[in-house]
């Protein structure tokens, strides 16, 4: 059984889904009450309360994403070093192999 928030936005599946929403609540919580506190107006402390939501959610969002796609390619990068490393381990073609002049004259 899956939370899905508006109906498409399926929270525990997508990745960063979770945390900006509850980033967003927190930074909605924050911003409507600092300006209630500040201005004691209801009606505008909670417009800015769903600005708050909306900005701290796409914001943290975004930085979530772009953290997540770094952290793949940072992966893709480490496996495909490992896979070369296996396949080029004890060869010629190995760089961490130690070249001797005879080895070098007969390429």
């Amino acid at each position: 059984q899956s939370f899905k928030l508006l109906g498409f936005l399926d929270v525990q599946s997508v990745p960063c889904a979770r945390e900006s929403v509850l980033y967003g609540s927190l930074g909605s919580l924050v911003v409507g009450l600092g300006h209630f506190l500040a201005t004691s107006r209801v009606r505008r402390s909670c417009d800015f309360a769903v600005g708050g939501f909306i900005c701290t959610m796409l914001g943290y969002w975004f930085y979530c994403r772009y953290n997540l796609a770094q952290h793949r390619i940072r992966q893709r990068m480490l496996k495909e070093g490992m896979r070369n490393k296996i396949l080029f381990e004890g060869s010629s073609l190995d760089p961490e192999r130690k070249q001797t002049g005879n080895e070098r004259s007969d390429s």
